[in-house]
């Protein structure tokens, strides 16, 4: 497992653009695209989130590159895909969790029709870790609708931000994996 995650590692530190004064002066934007862009490195960030999903029955991918990645670890280990939508692109009945931003608020829905979650154990993934309520409100959504989050990974955790204590403080027992720091 360790040379998996260290390939992802290398990959992730080759590819990842830095874009400075983005979304605003001063902050240095870490932009995994052109990552995922490179076939080896979707591959090495697929293989290693996927080693570190534990046993479960389903991966849960945030919108929106969390779809991508979701859905690259469902299909290397044979499992299903649920995607984690922003409010308003799935028609209803849905289950919805809002949750705080800096400024402001957003939601996230599930399938509420067709999709039965109640005892089914997922990964949940998304890209980046910041603040934690993006990842605390998908967690707390498929918990509503049933499920058992078995475990949680992330690309990159943003330094000095409260992503992971928010996480921890939520759901202490849940074991949330991040791929590198930046």
């Amino acid at each position: 497992m360790t040379e998996t995650i260290e390939r992802a590692r290398t990959a992730i530190a080759d590819h990842t653009r830095l874009v400075p004064d983005f979304p605003s002066p001063g902050i240095q934007f870490k932009d995994l695209t052109p990552v995922l862009a490179d076939p080896a490195g979707l591959a090495s960030v697929t293989a290693a989130l996927a080693s570190v999903s534990g046993d479960v029955d389903l991966v849960a991918g945030i919108d929106a590159r969390g779809f991508l990645l979701g859905g690259a670890i469902a299909l290397h280990s044979g499992l299903g895909v649920v995607a984690v939508r922003k409010a308003g692109k799935l028609p209803p009945p849905v289950h919805s969790a809002t949750y705080d931003l800096e400024y402001g608020s957003a939601s996230l829905e599930i399938p509420a029709d067709g999709l039965d979650l109640r005892g089914r154990r997922v990964f949940v993934v998304d890209d980046v870790l910041a603040t934690g309520g993006t990842l605390n409100a998908a967690i707390g959504l498929l918990l509503d609708a049933g499920a058992v989050v078995a475990s949680a990974a992330v690309v990159m955790e943003i330094d000095g931000l409260p992503g992971r204590a928010a996480v921890a403080a939520a759901h202490p027992d849940l074991t949330l994996t991040a791929l590198t720091t930046g």
